[in-house]
């Protein structure tokens, strides 16, 4: 059976009609104007982030926590869960299935919907989902196998919903797994007219043999940071309310990476890199000892997530060039170092712990594609330290 068919019976059908028409949707109004960046409109950053003067976000300076998101708060409840559920924590949960683990990992897309709503960009929000879980499966060594997705709304407006589903199986496309079902939950007076929310789940498979678990990271060992498109689908909280307090529009001009501009718009709505392919071609051919997906809690939180006890890592901040939206978003929410590297991923969405053996024909096995680069190293210790 195909998957096509698969997806016609297990997506449960919807109660009432569909909407006769989606919900107008501005972008903001027709004149636009230019982002001005301290270091030159067309200008990459480094990794340094900031801008300005300001070293722990000056006065009036936005934190995550001030956008109603308190990473603290969800670390306590993963500890609470963990004691009730010994295992949890890591970016994917193994179940053991004769000789290999089955690997699952669930996710949503989070406020960046609200950005879809205002955009009207709604073809590769679906992208998005998918890569939140298969790029958690990926860091276990796994190769997806299949996704479902939940998709909710208060009345279902059929053309909407089918630009969404068709940017999910354009993730599971990406990342050479099956759109094997999902659900479709009509839920009159629930959601806000014309809005939508999203999840998802993905299952995947490892030899138990072959599973990435950090267990073998030792001091020295370098890490590898494999670029993002931009915000990915982590932090958008705190980017609505920059965006609230920068007073412009989705539709004024942002400078791209490569000096072309593109519309602050845009530049949020990026899709999230699905890593799957490139990932799985890079431990086939050996020397990968850990790997963390760079999603809510940055480099500071996710890093650690994938060494032993006792070892931290160093980050050479000079070592990678920071997309002009992170800079953006500092400059106008006057945001400090150390909530950009807790809160966003700073232009790197993977990070794979390799031997130092191994290291420079990794960069250069992905000069072509995604290239990759040395952005730190492992070193005694606990956290994260920047450098």
């Amino acid at each position: 059976m195909t998957t096509d068919h698969l997806l016609h019976f297990l997506r449960a059908p919807a109660g009432s009609p569909a909407a006769a028409s989606t919900r107008a949707v501005r972008w903001g109004p027709p004149q636009t104007q230019r982002v001005q960046f301290c270091q030159g409109a067309a200008g990459m950053r480094r990794a340094s982030v900031s801008c300005s003067s300001a070293g722990s976000g000056g006065e009036g300076g936005l934190t995550y926590k001030d956008a109603g998101v308190d990473i603290d708060a969800g670390a306590e409840l993963v500890r609470r869960i963990a004691r009730m559920a010994p295992g949890i924590g890591g970016f994917g949960g193994l179940f053991p299935y004769n000789d290999d683990y089955l690997v699952a990992s669930t996710d949503g897309v989070g406020t960046k919907l609200k950005l879809a709503f205002e955009t009207g960009i709604h073809d590769t929000i679906g992208i998005d989902l998918v890569a939140m879980s298969v790029n958690d499966i990926v860091t276990l060594g796994a190769k997806p196998l299949f996704f479902l997705d939940y998709y909710a709304t208060s009345k279902l407006d059929v053309d909407l919903a089918e630009k969404v589903i068709k940017g999910i199986r354009d993730g599971c496309e990406q990342s050479d797994c099956a759109l094997l079902g999902g659900e479709t939950a009509e839920m009159p007076g629930f959601y806000a007219e014309g809005e939508y929310d999203l999840s998802g789940f993905a299952v995947g498979v490892v030899k138990k043999d072959k599973v990435i678990d950090g267990k073998n990271i030792v001091k020295g060992d370098v890490l590898i940071g494999l670029p993002s498109s931009g915000v990915h689908s982590n932090g958008f909280s705190l980017a609505r309310r920059v965006l609230e307090k920068s007073g412009l529009s989705l539709s004024d001009l942002l400078p791209r990476n490569d000096g072309i501009t593109t519309t602050v718009g845009e530049a949020l709505m990026a899709p999230t890199v699905i890593y799957v392919k490139q990932v799985l071609e890079i431990i086939k051919k050996g020397g990968v000892k850990g790997l963390a997906h760079i999603t809510g809690g940055g480099f500071t939180d996710n890093i650690p997530r994938v060494f032993p006890s006792g070892l931290g890592a160093k980050i050479f901040t000079g070592s990678w060039e920071v997309p002009p939206v992170f800079n953006w978003l500092q400059q106008v929410g006057n945001i400090d170092d150390a909530e950009m590297r807790r809160t966003f991923n700073m232009g790197i969405g993977m990070v794979l712990v390799v031997s130092r053996e191994s290291a420079d024909r990794i960069i250069e096995d992905t000069h072509v594609s995604n290239p990759a680069c040395h952005i730190g190293e492992v070193i005694e210790g606990d956290g994260v330290q920047y450098v």
